[in-house]
This record gives structure tokens, sequence and C-alpha cells, in this order.
């Protein structure tokens, strides 16, 4: 948003210099991004020609002896028609920059004669688009002084960086509003418009929205007959060159004028090019209108637009057509002031790549009580500068504004900013502001006005006072003490969730960041899908529903690796997934996927890496260790977690397997992927993979004393023996190191499976599983009947628990 200095005045009643102005938007949350203040122009300077001779050597140039005021008159050759003994204009001295011919002057020779300067042409200072000849001032301007100073060139241009969420400070009059609120000069009121109104506006306006009336909430039109349409006001149209916009003609420069001085968008139809009564409607599917950029737009029932009997005339709230566009010719003109939805003026916008000032301000949100005072105010400027007559006004639609009350607690403001502000400077500050504050007391009513459509509760009342107030009256405070030095500050879930990834990073995988949305057939597969996880505006066709699980993210990102030709890839991640659409349902979940040959032992197929156990294709026993070393990490007691076959149905049923801590509580699930889950997702390769749900691991018992248990080692020697049990070939390895396990929970330290034999020997459907078990005396070295005692409970049990018998 641009602004000239004086024409913030306009609207200010201020004495504060450049730079307080600036400051102070700064500090009430209009930031400004940049300040020209027109140093390019001061170089220039007014000047008399003294005498004007013929070129010797050119027919079209001229020798001017120029007088700068600064002494003996210098010598300047110039080609323009009007350059004549007597002319006053703009001189440029040697070394002066010319910005509209980007040329930094210097001493020259042109056809044989030395010139000493440049006489300017309005094009070249920037001014219009005038090259015709030199600038022609009146004889008394003073030379010898600033040219800038004296064609009020010199003003300041402000620039700000508005959020999207002030509409009502894309007006100069908005801006000055904030600034008389914070204190900075007082907010100047022009009196309402006066004139005299003679018949009706013919032309009427229907609007034919159907059930969506909201898409236009109101409609003025009025005649001016009998207008003037020449070029605007010098002063109008060095405003809107200042601010970057180039005067078209004084109806066009009006709308221009008042979009930016008022945050009123308006647009003006040629009544002798309109056929009919207009209408507010959907555009036809198709329908087509050259728009005053001169391209042509397609639109479509997603459109709104204002359309007479030869069809689209405007597009609502966007930009106007080519057709009926005022020019030099127009007699009688249509003044339009309305109002559009701001989300469909949005997203029309951004369909058809149309950015216009109004486009900008209608999917903000306009004055709504401003539509009929603006084109009240917008009617006074065409007949002070083009004459005319005025008809009264057709206003359709507009039901007026009905202000919304917030109930507000004065005590918010120190709530949620911590800063004490009296009761009274808080209201005052709103009154300031345009709210109506109501009541007394802790607790007050407070009426919104038209042009805050941002403003909707209590916080954004409490913002309001803090910015005005200002921000920079925080003190800096310290953050509080959470407990003592050496307290927690990461919560367990984050703890584990580094661990887990430390652990699986010391594997040798990889970390991956995979979307966490997925397309709806791959949701589907792993047990997603439901529509409440699917995405209203997904950002792309294939990213349509929230992720159930990790594995389809690290499964096709391992596949573009394996396409591009690393296909030996270990991936991890830890983050979340989405089992519904409530808090809950979000898990925190470490999952990797091993593909070819990655293996713990190494990738590749070198002999070293075969004698190493690597080099073979990944397997389920691959994603069972990263699994198994995720729970290690995250601190799970491995003594009490069961290991269950089978999985869920994305793995291969035979080569899976499920993490169990009690009879509820699953932990996580591992193994190869099932064939037909591969097909689904386009993956091909040798492929496992595992995934633990990190916020299913129960919290660790809170310990009296944070200081490590005293370390407690028996002085006896260990002795491992060795068992070999016959068993059913259903018979799990793990249900075996259960039982003899629990034959003495004191004695027995750990049991370990070393080998597995299948044989004609041992008879149909039977295995022979053989276990390493470590005793360990605690209280005394053990006799040979202790040992033969135990040796009694294992048997026993791992007869009970799963019908083995000892291998003969």
């Amino acid at each position: 948003m641009k602004f000239t200095l004086s024409w913030l005045k306009d609207h200010l009643d201020t004495e504060a210099s450049l730079d307080a102005i600036c400051e102070r938007l700064t500090a009430i949350g209009l930031e400004v991004e940049d300040v020209d203040a027109k140093a390019a122009l001061k170089p220039f300077v007014i000047a008399r020609v003294v005498s004007a001779e013929q070129h010797p050597n050119a027919d079209k140039l001229r020798v001017l002896m120029v007088d700068t005021g600064a002494g003996a008159p210098v010598q300047v050759v110039c080609g323009a028609p009007n350059a004549r003994a007597g002319l006053v204009g703009a001189f440029a001295a040697p070394g002066a920059y010319v910005p509209g011919i980007d040329v930094t002057l210097a001493v020259g020779t042109i056809r044989g004669v030395e010139s000493r300067g440049m006489m300017c042409s309005e094009k070249e200072l920037q001014m219009s688009d005038n090259h015709d000849g030199i600038i022609d001032l009146p004889a008394d301007a003073p030379v010898g002084e600033s040219f800038a100073a004296y064609a009020g060139l010199d003003d300041p241009v402000i620039e700000i960086n508005l959020t999207p969420n002030r509409p009502d400070c894309t007006s100069i009059h908005g801006i000055a509003r904030d600034l008389a609120a914070s204190g900075l000069g007082t907010l100047k009121v022009p009196p309402a418009p006066v004139f005299a109104e003679e018949g009706e506006t013919p032309v009427k306006v229907v609007l034919d929205l159907g059930g969506d009336a909201h898409l236009c909430p109101g409609f003025a039109l009025r005649l001016v007959r009998g207008v003037t349409n020449g070029p605007s006001p010098k002063w109008m149209q060095q405003r809107l060159l200042a601010i970057g916009l180039r005067p078209i003609n004084a109806l066009v420069d009006i709308t221009n004028y008042m979009t930016f001085d008022q945050g009123r968008p308006l647009h003006v139809f040629d009544a002798a090019k309109v056929r009919g009564n207009l209408k507010v409607r959907r555009a036809a599917e198709g329908e087509t209108v050259l728009a005053l950029d001169t391209r042509e737009y397609r639109l479509s029932p997603a459109n709104v637009v204002i359309a007479d009997d030869n069809g689209v005339e405007s597009i609502g709230g966007i930009m106007g057509g080519e057709h009926s566009g005022c020019d030099e010719n127009t007699v009688d003109v249509l003044i339009e002031s309305a109002l559009w939805d701001p989300m469909n003026i949005a997203r029309s916008g951004r369909a058809l790549g149309i950015i216009t000032d109004a486009r900008y301000r209608f999917e903000r949100g306009v004055d709504q009580q401003y539509m009929l005072p603006g084109l009240h105010r917008a009617t006074e400027l065409v007949l002070q500068l083009c004459g005319g007559t005025a008809a009264k006004a057709e206003i359709v639609g507009y039901k007026g504004y009905d202000a919304p009350v917030i109930d507000f607690p004065l005590s918010e403001v120190k709530r949620l900013t911590g800063i004490e502000i009296d009761a009274a400077d808080a209201t005052a500050i709103l009154t300031r502001l345009g709210f109506k504050v109501g009541g007394e007391g802790a607790r007050v009513s407070v009426s919104v006005p038209s042009w805050r459509p941002d403003v909707a509760g209590k916080a954004d009342l409490v913002e309001e006072v803090m910015r005005i107030h200002g921000v920079d009256k925080i003190k800096a405070a310290p953050l509080p003490g959470f407990g003592a030095v050496n307290g927690r500050i990461l919560t367990t879930l984050q703890i584990r969730t580094r661990l887990a990834k430390r652990a699986l990073a010391a594997r040798g995988m990889l970390e991956a960041v995979t979307w966490s949305f997925i397309p709806k057939a791959h949701a589907e597969i792993f047990g997603g899908g439901q529509p409440s996880l699917s995405l209203v505006n997904p950002i792309a066709a294939d990213m349509s529903d929230m992720r159930p699980s990790l594995l389809p993210g690290l499964l096709a990102a391992a596949q573009r690796n394996a396409d591009k030709g690393f296909g030996d890839v270990a991936l991890f991640e830890v983050s979340g997934t989405y089992q519904n659409d409530t808090p809950a349902g979000q898990r925190r979940v470490a999952g990797g996927v091993r593909r070819g040959t990655a293996t713990l032992a190494g990738s590749g197929r070198l002999w070293s890496n075969a004698a190493k156990g690597g080099g073979k294709p990944v397997d389920v026993f691959d994603a069972k260790a990263d699994a198994i070393a995720v729970l290690e990490a995250c601190g799970v007691p491995m003594g009490n977690v069961q290991f269950e076959a089978g999985g869920p149905a994305w793995y291969h049923p035979g080569r899976s397997g499920t993490i169990r801590l009690g009879p509820k509580v699953v932990l996580g699930a591992f193994g190869e992927f099932h064939p037909k889950t591969l097909e689904a997702l386009d993956v091909s390769g040798a492929l496992a993979g595992f995934e633990i749900y990190v916020d299913a691991i129960p919290e660790p018992k809170k310990k009296a004393s944070r200081t490590k248990p005293p370390l407690d080692l028996s002085p006896f020697q260990a002795v491992k023996r060795d068992f070999a049990f016959v068993v059913g070939r259903a018979v799990e390895a793990g249900a075996i190191v259960k039982a003899a396990a629990s034959a003495d929970r004191k004695l027995v330290t750990n049991v370990t499976v070393f080998d597995v034999f299948e044989g004609a020997s041992l008879g149909e459907e039977r295995k022979s599983v053989a276990v390493e078990v470590t005793i360990q005396p605690v209280e005394r070295t053990l006799t040979d009947e202790d040992f033969e005692v135990l040796t009694g409970k294992i048997v026993a049990n791992v007869a009970k628990s799963t019908g083995g018998v000892l291998r003969g």
C-alpha cells in the first residue's frame, strides 16, 4: 500500500515529521517497507532560456543559452520543437541522473557543439508520457529554485506492508484513523457531499443470484448526465503517478483515487454503451468478456458478473469490460458502488489470474456501510471535475450493517499480554479506533465498526488495545523456572522420539521425511481411508488422505531410490500417523523399511559381506531386530515383551510378527511385505519393515531417587546348560524360551535359541529346538543336586507349556 505524505495529511492534521510518522506506523503494526523521499529530483532546477540559435550542423537542433540562477548562462543543445528564447523550464546539470531515460548526464558534444546540461520533458522526469517538447512553465516561475518543490514532485512516498487482516488500512483515510488513535494528530472528517439530484437513474439493476444473495449483498448505481471527460487535474495525476498508477481520464482516475483514498473500489460505465438494464448473475459456462486490460477471459458459473442485453459488461468486484468503458467521448456515465462476497472474489481472481486493486480490497472485506456514502463522494468528484447533473441513485439488495457486539472483560488485556492497562485507557483506545463501548466497570460491550471485518472476538480487541498502547512498552522478563537445575525439560514422548531416531540411525538407516498425505487407495490398504481423514482441498490428487501408517511413504521413497539405481536402502521415520480425526487418533510411530541387501551387516554382493552375514536379501528378522532396537532405546523391559506370529494384512502372513506387552498393549508389528501390498503400491524387490507405536509404551515407574542403584555382581561363576527339545512343528521357539526362563526367575538369567533342526528321524511335523540356559548362582555355589532339581523344573515347564520332550 503506497501513499504520499501530503495525501496522508489531507486526512490527518499533524505536525509530525516524516520520520516520526514512519516510526509510529511500524509501531502500530503497519510496517513501513520503503520511503521514497524524492531525492532523485533534487538536482533539477527552474531555468530560463536566454537565447535560442539554430545549430550550425543540424536542422532540428538549437543551441540554447540557459540562465540557471547560479551565475553565467550555460550552453545547451536541444532538439525540442518548443525550445525558444524566454521559455522557463526544468534544467538538469551534468552529473544529474534523469530517471525517465535512465541516463546520468555528462558534458558532451553534439554535432560539433558542446552541451553542458539538458532541458527536460515531462516524460524524462516521469511526470507523464508527454515527450513532445520540454516543460513550459509560467514566466514568473522562480529561476534557480528547486523544480520538484515548485511542481509538487518532492512529496515523499511511503509504502507499508499490510497484513491480510487489515482491510481498513487499504485506504489512506483508514491509515490516518490509526495514526490519530495512536495520538499522532487528529483525524480529518470531511463534510458529507451535498449536490442536487435531478430525475431517476433510468438503468435498473436486477440481482439474479437465486439462493446465493450473499454473493452481492448490495448494489448502488447512479447516472450523471452531461459530463466532460478530459484529463484529470494535475494534483490528482501526480498522486496517482506517485503510487504507480497511470492516469487515463478524469472518470477512471476518480475511481482509482477513491480506491486508495477511501478504500472504496468503484466502476464507471459509459451509459450510451449499456443496453437495457444491468443484471448481476452467475456467468454461463464458456461465456467470455474482453476486459479493460484488453485480454479476453473465459468465465464459468463460479464467477459473478454484471451483464446487460449485450452480454457480460464487467467481472463483479474484479475488473470492468472494455466494451462499456469510459473514454473522451463519454457524455453520460453510470457510477457503480457494490458489495461482493470476499471468498468468491478471491476464488474467481485466482482462477482467472487477475490481480487488481479492486480484487485486493474486496477479497479482504470493504466497509459495508460506506457503499452508498462512497457513491456520493465519487459523484461529488465527478460533478466537480467533469460537470454534469446527478440523478437519484438506484439501490438494490442492501440491508444495512448490523454491528457485532463483543462481551469484553477488560481483564483480558492483562491475561493475554501481561501488561496492566487502566480500564479507562483501554476503552479510550477502542473509542478512538471507532469502536462503540457500552457499559461500565470490569466488563463492557464493544460494538465493532463496519470497516473492521477482521475483529471477531475478545483476543482481537486485546490486540487493538495493545498495538495502540505500544508493544514496545512490554518489558522483557525471564521465563519462569520449572523444577531444579537437573529437572527434565522434554516430555517422555519427546525423549523417546529422539532415542528412537538415534537407535535407528546407529543401525545404518537414513532418516526420511515423507508427506502426511497419501493417495486414498494406499490409505485403504493400510487400514485408513475413512471419510473423516480425507482432505477437503488436497494440494494434489494423489495426496488426498491423511496417512494411517508411515510405511506407504517409506515404501514409495525406497522405490524412487531403486528407480534411480540405489536399490539397497534402509529408511526410517519417526512421526505422526492418523487413525481418526480426534486428537487421540494421532499416534507417534517409529517406522522403517529395508530394501534389497541393506542389512545391518552391510549391503551389496561383496564376498566380505557374505562372510559377515551380509549380502543376503533383507527378511523378517532384519525388521524384527530394528523393532527391538527401538523398544530397547525407549526403555521397554524386554523380558516382559511377547512376540506373536502374524501381523497386519499388509505383511506376509507367514513372515511377520506382532509385538505385545501383555494381552492388551500392542507395541508394534514387523515383517516382510505381502506381494499384493507391493503390487498395489507399484513397489518391487525384497522389502521388510516395521512400525513401533512409541506413544503406546507405558510411562516408566517413578523411582524414589534419581541416583543409579549400586552395582550388584554375583561372586559366583555362571553356568550354561544346553537343552534340545523335540516339539510339534507349529510350536513357537519363543514359547520354549518363556517356559525355560520361568522355571526359576532368580537363577535363570538368560535363555537363547541356538539351533533348530527338522528331519525324518524326528518324525513328521516335528522339530528340534536347542536352547542355551544361563544359570547364575547368587547366594552359594550350586551342587550337582541343585542342578538336577533345576534341570527337572526346566524340562517339566517346557513339557507342560509346549508338550516338548528332551531329544534322545
